[in-house]
């Protein structure tokens, strides 16, 4: 497995180490990587199928590191309302 920490795209220096990216390969051979942040699992991007899976919206911050996660891995930055609908989230 291969960690490192997500730098911010909204001109902030860093997250203060509050966020990282754990990248690995599964048992079935998918290769993936998860976004945590703080202690939480909040977003997963499958490479193989090119598919991001966003679990919650949990607070702004979050968000800030969930919209970090999406734009290294070429995905659109979402608004809460969009993160959302996008991602079938109920809270």
């Amino acid at each position: 497995m291969k960690t490192f920490y997500l730098q911010p795209t909204n001109g902030r220096k860093s997250f203060g180490n509050k966020c990282h990216v754990n990248e690995y390969t599964n048992s079935e051979g998918d290769h993936y990587s998860d976004l945590i942040s703080y202690a939480t699992r909040v977003a997963s991007y499958n490479h193989d199928t090119n598919e991001m899976s966003v679990y919650g919206w949990y607070s702004d911050t979050t968000a800030t590191h969930i919209n970090a996660f999406l734009d290294f891995y070429g995905f659109e930055q979402c608004t809460k309302s969009e993160l959302m609908k996008n991602y079938n989230l109920t809270k």
